[in-house]
């Protein structure tokens, strides 16, 4: 029988609380920063120092990510002498994932000591100054998905019943996050991030609505595993990698395929930009 098999607790903390041991007994490193690595992004994982990969088919309570780019793996090793947890590939709403699967992982990193979490994604632009293969740091979100990954019975010892969203990305963090990418001449511009459900992308009316919004970028995930991070206490930064202009902007139709060759085109600078930021926070 399998690790992720084995027979655990029933509530939610105390699964989560059965993965978080599982981690800590594999990881040879004491982790305060974890990374989610979005559709293209997950080559960052294998520059890991001393890392350690663990299947998340090995992780109690883990589910596998269906789509291409999402290896499937947590990664353990350093960056700059930091101890970093890397998920190599995240679980969508749209694969058909409960949100309290969607999120199960940021529980457990949380629950495993983890205090900083690096929430990245490849989204479309809908902004005119952001172009293809530009990197934005998310300012903030619009939660569009129709769903609230705390919706049901809350766990004080997660965290309050009401979460305080003034703040979710954290704004210390974000002029790390500038003044990093200035060092590097990298144009980092802040932005809000609107998640849908998917997976369909946006019609250009829909576009056009998120526009009046106020949104900058547009996917189908982080936003709950934003929510679900600040809940459990967890400082935030995001960044999205635009990989595509959204339908209407550009008078061309838009496949995944090009998502994944822009998240393989800017890996270098997105990696380096990642390297220089983890160890200040």
């Amino acid at each position: 029988m399998a690790p992720n098999e084995e027979l655990t607790p029933g509530t939610l903390y105390e699964r989560a609380e059965h993965a978080a041991r599982f981690i800590r007994s594999r990881a040879a490193e004491e982790v305060r920063v974890a990374l989610v690595l979005g559709s293209g992004l997950g080559a960052f994982a294998d520059e890991l120092e001393a890392a350690e990969a663990i299947p998340y088919s090995e992780i109690p309570g883990f589910a596998r990510p269906t789509v291409e780019g999402h290896a499937g793996r947590l990664v353990v090793g350093r960056v700059g002498g930091v101890g970093v947890a890397a998920m190599q590939g995240r679980f969508h709403f749209y694969e058909g994932y409960a949100l309290e699967e969607v999120t199960f992982p940021v529980r457990v990193l949380a629950l495993s000591g983890v205090k900083t979490l690096v929430l990245t994604n490849a989204a479309g632009g809908l902004n005119n100054s952001l172009k293809q293969g530009s990197l934005m740091l998310i300012s903030d979100h619009l939660n569009l998905m129709g769903a609230n990954p705390l919706r049901g019975p809350n766990d004080e010892r997660f965290g309050p019943r009401f979460p305080d969203m003034t703040e979710v990305y954290d704004r210390a963090y974000q002029e790390i996050a500038i003044q990093e990418a200035h060092a590097l001449e990298i144009e980092l511009r802040r932005g809000v991030y609107a998640a849908l459900s998917g997976p369909t992308y946006e019609t250009p009316a829909e576009i056009r609505m998120l526009r009046a919004l106020g949104a900058d970028a547009v996917g189908m995930s982080t936003v709950p595993e934003a929510i679900v991070a600040r809940h459990s206490g967890l400082r935030v930064l995001g960044i999205s990698c635009i990989t595509n202009m959204a339908a209407g902007v550009l008078d061309r139709p838009i496949d995944h395929a090009e998502v994944m060759e822009t998240g393989e085109s800017v890996r270098e600078t997105f990696s380096e930009l990642l390297r220089r930021v983890i160890p200040k926070l």
